[in-house]
């Protein structure tokens, strides 16, 4: 087992919507014969009658060893209320973008905490080719799903992410717009990491002169000058 593996499998954190943290990392696809072998019989224990632990603990230990056959058992765990949280903590550090089109797939099936969780697992691969279905989730009703889709595209940081952060910033409602905005902030950095200072102040621009509170603008003021 590859040690940067073990040391960015994710942690669950509390009281947060982003429950799992991490960073997926690019590893080799070998797997030795006894790792295999210990891994299709944690998958076999999520497709079992298992009870609820021993199946929260076969996640756990397949966020470590886990590859794409993992996949599907995981991906069917995402609409369980009381697992699906551990579905996601297997899920992430699996190299494979089987991974990414479970999580894009399982947008249009899911609702509340399940679905937020899922759209964080996104963020934190930060799944460019889920822009698309992300925009849909922006209107959604569920305030928690608006806050955390909005997040999720400022973490992904495309010029199509940023697109929809803007268009979203002018039309939401009070309540929602700190969150958006806060989302813009995190897209324009995005755009100073990948050296498109030019992307990065329209959106800094943009966000100084919406209807916000002072420190969003200090914010995106100082961005600005970091474009120059």
């Amino acid at each position: 087992m590859s040690q940067s593996r073990i040391k960015h499998a994710p942690a669950l954190a509390q009281g947060t919507p982003w429950v799992l943290a991490g960073a997926v990392e690019s590893l080799g696809q070998t797997v030795p014969a006894d790792t295999k072998e210990e891994a299709d019989k944690l998958i076999a224990v999520l497709t079992s009658g298992a009870g609820q632990k021993e199946k929260a603990d076969a996640c756990r230990s397949l966020a470590l060893i886990g590859t794409k056959d993992a996949v599907p058992a995981l991906a069917a765990l995402l609409a369980d209320e009381k697992l699906s949280h551990m579905a996601r903590y297997g899920l992430e550090p699996i190299p494979d973008p089987a991974v990414d089109e479970a999580l894009r797939g399982a947008l249009g099936k899911l609702k509340g905490r399940p679905l937020v969780g899922v759209i964080g697992s996104i963020a934190v691969r930060r799944d460019a080719k889920a822009v698309e279905p992300l925009a849909k989730l922006l209107g959604d009703p569920d305030a928690a799903v608006v806050r955390t889709t909005a997040k999720a595209l400022g973490r992904i940081g495309t010029p199509e992410a940023g697109k929809l952060l803007l268009e979203k910033l002018a039309a939401a409602p009070a309540a929602l717009r700190p969150a958006v905005a806060d989302a813009c902030l995190s897209c324009a950095e995005a755009f100073l990491t990948q050296g498109k200072p030019a992307e990065a102040a329209a959106v800094y621009q943009r966000v100084a002169k919406a209807e916000l509170p002072k420190h969003f603008r200090v914010a995106a003021a100082h961005g600005l000058i970091q474009t120059k």
